[in-house]
């Protein structure tokens, strides 16, 4: 019977199954590689989550909606959804709008190096601090007391809550994510399309039009869709800024469980907040699938004049970029002014006595967050490049499911996350919470995904042959990956490392469900602060976070300029030939 036929293709599939599994048993580093994973991606991303289905839908050993039925019912908590909605699509639209400004001006403007630097440096800002900071320094800047709507407007009765500052905050930190997108899809058109359309007498204009943004369309779809997935999952700059006039679903859920208690209830909520989740993930998988764009040809095309600016659209785009820039820095100078300052907007005169508090009170927080960022990255660093590695090198049994499973919880809500954490580790038999244990696992198995992608995409860079002399020569996996492979991905490894440390310092919306009197963290310490309106103190903390982030990316960065690919390639080369 052949292939073609039904019959063929489960031989064909049984043939293939038979075989990943007779080379999965043959390698022993491999399988307990495999199953060590595997348990781990069971405990920390599945059971969680199962854990959390089950408290909301089961009662008493029956499935219900009677839960569900009760949170559509209630007219504040429909409300709070499509709050969340439109929050999640405004921020969306704006910051994928201006994330494309940044990236057009960068990529089309003509910028020296130089500008574009500071312009860099400016729009990531948002990137590497807490995901609240933004929403301090609007307080100071348009509250009761601010520096714009009272020292500079006049204004004594103004209120900085609402949905316009909530929305203005996220999308200023939020942005940077489309720039990031949107850029290396503009700067990777292929000039030649762009020169044929010119010389058929097409002006810039039209060129744009017809030829620049609908090829440019994947990118804004992913953006905005990142975006508004970043939106949904926020909970922090809603708390801080939206207030009672404007609700919002993650917020209702956190405060379900803190202030009263009702786990059901929030896990419910999460579980409401997952729908359009979910659809924004199969959305975002589906757009980055598509394939019918393709602009880079393999043609090396020489710059052409139609993909530089007309010299005034250069001057105004650029005009605005830094106007938004400035915007920015003015923010966190505001912030660094109000942490140097005895109170903001009432006693302006210099004083060091919030970083004293923040050493001395808040010395535990800080300690404990430095302590799991230095635990987390270097094991978030290697489980990314080792699922990576799985996936894109190694064929075994369930190999696509693992990839599927090891992406749940970066897709998820970090709201969904911490929710389903705390109901599945509270009690018996793995009760974790108040631990260090649980908060770590949960920073690991949240954004080491960013370190599996990086790792994937690197890999399908990389000849096969170079691993394979190295088995021919009777090296194992284990050490075929640990002297070779490992050396070649070592960008993906840093990338991974970067991402876990720069979350540990600076997320809240997950692991503000796991902290407890043993163990907290800065993020939620700046939180408390805003709720108590000790304002020198959060601004301190933000501030505090914001250096040592840098300070670690910066390190980071100079140990992988050493370590760059030519030179693993080279030690490479070296074993091979030892």
């Amino acid at each position: 019977m052949g292939e073609g036929s039904p019959a063929g293709a489960v031989s064909l599939v049984k043939s293939r199954f038979l075989t990943t599994g007779r080379g999965i048993a043959g390698d022993p580093a491999l399988l307990v590689t495999v199953a060590v994973l595997w348990a781990l991606l069971a405990l920390f991303v599945l059971f969680p989550l199962v854990e959390l289905i089950q408290r909301a839908f089961v009662d008493e050993g029956h499935v219900t909606l009677a839960p569900l039925a009760a949170v559509l019912s209630d007219e504040n908590h429909r409300s709070s959804f499509f709050n969340s909605l439109f929050l999640a699509a405004s921020v969306g639209v704006l910051g994928t709008a201006l994330g494309f400004l940044f990236a057009l001006t960068s990529v089309r403007g003509g910028l020296g190096r130089h500008w574009l630097t500071c312009l860099d440096a400016a729009a990531l800002l948002p990137l590497v601090s807490p995901p609240f900071t933004t929403s301090i320094s609007i307080i100071f800047s348009f509250g009761p007391k601010g520096f714009i709507s009272h020292d500079l407007l006049g204004f004594t009765n103004v209120s900085p809550y609402g949905y316009w500052s909530t929305a203005l905050a996220e999308t200023l930190t939020y942005f940077p994510i489309a720039y990031l997108t949107l850029r290396p899809i503009l700067a990777a058109i292929d000039p030649n399309l762009e020169e044929m359309a010119s010389s058929l007498g097409g002006s810039r204009w039209r060129i744009f039009r017809t030829v620049t943004l609908p090829l440019a369309v994947p990118g804004f779809a992913n953006a905005f869709l990142l975006l508004f997935a970043a939106s949904l999952a926020d909970f922090a700059t809603p708390l801080i800024l939206a207030g009672n006039s404007f609700p919002v679903l993650p917020t209702q859920a956190y405060l379900q469980i803190t202030g009263m208690f009702d786990f059901k209830g929030g896990a419910v909520l999460s579980l409401v907040l997952l729908v359009p989740a979910a659809a924004v993930f199969l959305l975002q998988r589906y757009w980055v699938g598509r394939r019918v764009y393709v602009t880079v040809t393999g043609k090396v095309g020489q710059r052409s004049r139609s993909r530089a600016l007309a010299p005034w659209v250069a001057w105004l785009l650029t005009a605005g970029c830094f106007l938004v820039a400035a915007l920015i820095v003015y923010f966190y100078a505001l912030l660094l002014w109000a942490s140097l300052v005895r109170a903001f907007g009432a006693n302006n005169s210099f004083t060091l006595n919030h970083y004293r508090v923040i050493f001395t009170e808040g010395l535990p927080a800080i300690r404990d967050t430095l302590i799991i960022a230095a635990i987390g990255m270097p094991l978030g660093g290697l489980y990314g490049v080792l699922v990576g590695y799985l996936i894109a090198r190694r064929r075994f049994p369930g190999q696509r499911a693992m990839e599927l499973v090891a992406m749940i919880n970066y897709a998820l809500p970090g709201t969904i996350v911490g929710i389903g954490y705390l109901i599945a580790f509270n009690d018996p038999p793995v009760a974790l919470t108040g631990g260090v244990l649980i908060i770590i696992a949960c920073y690991i198995f949240r954004y080491s995904p960013t370190g599996i992608r990086a790792t994937v995409a690197l890999l399908q860079q990389i000849d096969r042959s170079i691993e394979e002399a190295s088995s021919s020569l009777g090296a194992g996996s284990g050490e075929t990956f640990r002297r070779v492979t490992l050396p070649l991905i070592a960008p993906a490894f840093f990338a991974g490392l970067g991402v876990v440390f720069i979350r540990s310092m600076t997320a809240i919306s997950a692991t503000i469900f796991l902290v407890s009197i043993s163990w907290t963290l800065i993020t939620v310490r700046i939180l408390e602060n805003m709720t108590e309106l000790a304002l020198g103190p959060a601004a301190a903390f933000s501030v505090f976070v914001i250096v040592v982030v840098f300070v670690v990316v910066a390190i980071l960065s100079a140990v992988l300029a050493r370590l760059r690919a030519p030179a693993a390639g080279a030690a490479a080369r070296s074993f091979l030939g030892g």
